[in-house]
């Protein structure tokens, strides 16, 4: 089987992703599993490296098939866009947001090229790119723009539990109006595709509840009986193993147990909160319904400890032990 490439934009470089990038690749089990390129700037990764007391070799390259792929050495295409001088740990600095953005677009056109098979995300934050005039909400807006993918798909990924969001960054009450019939149908046809993708054939899907008990017929609401029955009976004359809507109180649970290969949460929190709760450090978010499969950390730049070396770095190790996993066989 293919060994994937993974490349690794470095994040903002004053937030806890340079620290938490090099100590990851410092982890022998990832040179084993994936031949990781990191995109980021040399000096911040220096300085992350003697922060995180990590010792490793950087081999700057150019193209992808120049690196040295063995344990302690970490392969970088060093855009060289940091003044470190004038770099300060925790703040919000259009320096930081641009750089940030030039690290994702770099890794976005070596993997629209077929030179990486992957992209494991490091933390970005908001303010940084809008102080750098740089207008998206967040990461995946950005990949979406940048691969012309119209309505990307998240995946949440912790242990047996996988998870997809048939709504995003909408407020709760216009995240219930979404909960329509052709939504739903729509996107468990998606989210088996997306299984498709990552080798899971013949997925079983369960489609949680909206309403508490799934609404008792009607008692409690009206949204599974008027649209998300509908939608899943129309799923199933697809072809498409779906059941539901199982009540949200329970489907995460046998979904973790391995009763189902993934559950469509309808909302953000109702998906966010089960997996988070299962390993809030091994969730891991995949976004693949694009020209190449992304994997990221689920936290944010951590400002408040950016430059201290106490970053832990489990849930990079995990977004690229992920990555790895699905990346040799990922249906483009």
């Amino acid at each position: 089987m293919k060994i994937p490439v993974i490349g690794i934009p470095m994040g903002d470089p004053a937030g806890i992703g340079p620290e938490i990038v090099v100590k990851a690749l410092a982890v022998e089990e990832i040179h084993k599993l994936c031949k990781a390129v990191v995109i980021g700037d040399k000096s911040t990764l220096l300085q992350a490296m003697d922060i995180c007391g990590v010792d490793l070799e950087i081999k700057v390259i150019s193209q992808i098939n120049e690196g040295d792929y063995r344990e302690g050495i970490l392969n970088l295409i060093d855009l060289k866009n940091v003044e470190i001088e004038n770099l300060k740990f925790g703040k919000v600095q259009a320096m930081g947001g641009k750089a940030a953005f030039d690290y994702i677009k770099k890794s976005v056109d070596l993997a629209k090229s077929g030179e990486i098979d992957v992209l494991a995300t490091t933390p970005i934050n908001k303010e940084a790119l809008k102080a750098a005039n740089i207008h998206y909400i967040g990461h995946t807006e950005i990949l979406a723009d940048l691969t012309n993918t119209n309505d990307p798909l998240t995946m949440f990924e912790v242990d047996k539990l996988r998870v997809f969001f048939l709504s995003r960054h909408v407020s709760l009450r216009e995240a219930c109006d979404l909960v329509k019939k052709e939504r739903v149908f729509d996107y468990i046809q998606r989210c088996y595709a997306a299984l498709e993708r990552l080798g899971i054939h013949g997925a079983k899907l369960a489609v949680a509840g909206l309403n508490p008990h799934s609404g008792e017929n009607g008692l409690f609401g009206r949204e599974e009986v008027d649209e998300i029955n509908i939608a899943i009976e129309e799923a199933r004359q697809k072809g498409i193993d779906v059941v539901g809507p199982v009540p949200a109180d329970s489907v995460f649970h046998f979904g973790l147990k391995g009763n189902f290969d993934a559950v469509l949460s309808l909302y953000h929190d109702q998906g966010h909160i089960a997996t988070k709760m299962v390993d809030f450090e091994r969730t891991i978010s995949l976004t693949n319904n694009m020209p190449f499969l992304r994997t990221s950390v689920d936290h944010g730049t951590a400002f408040d400890i950016a430059g201290t070396g106490k970053a832990s770095a489990v849930s990079m190790i995990e977004a690229i032990k992920v990555g790895a996993k699905y990346g040799s066989y990922f249906k483009k």
